[in-house]
């Protein structure tokens, strides 16, 4: 199972806590995704905790609004989320001197219909876009330079 799932990984000049703090917060997820199809949150949104619930504004195409679970979570460490197309986005946090080695997942192993994950050929497209994703969040968290 292990070919239906892609990472990518960055060195961030912030704490895994600055870091967890922005993947927890749903408003933020807008600001970091670099597949530009996640266009905002939907309502009030707590911060996000094991088997907590989320709503996102979405567009591919059409816009539409899809409903996440947290599926892991280990605070400063793990969170994964995932919707009813049983796909999981994880991101992994390892803290390395003063810096955060950040390891963004696309996990399509338990999806309910793999094939079109492969047809429309997200493996190929996520790996730019979690590289995106992944200097977008660097962007947020890393201190300005002097």
């Amino acid at each position: 199972m292990s070919r239906r799932k892609i990472s990518c990984e960055r060195l961030i000049s912030a704490s895994p806590a600055t870091i967890f703090d922005v993947l927890a917060d749903p408003s933020q997820h807008a600001a970091i995704d670099g597949s530009k199809s996640v266009q905002g949150h939907v309502g009030q949104q707590a911060r996000l905790s094991l088997g907590s619930t989320f709503a996102m504004k979405m567009r591919i195409g059409v816009p539409y609004h899809i409903k996440n679970r947290v599926l892991e979570f280990e605070e400063n460490r793990l969170i994964a989320w995932g919707h009813f197309g049983g796909h999981i986005w994880r991101y992994e946090l390892t803290q390395i001197a003063e810096k955060t080695l950040v390891t963004e997942t696309f996990d399509w192993s338990t999806s309910r219909l793999p094939i079109l994950i492969q047809i429309f050929r997200y493996p190929r497209r996520h790996t730019k876009n979690m590289q995106t994703t992944l200097l977008r969040l660097a962007g947020l968290v890393e201190p300005a330079p002097e």
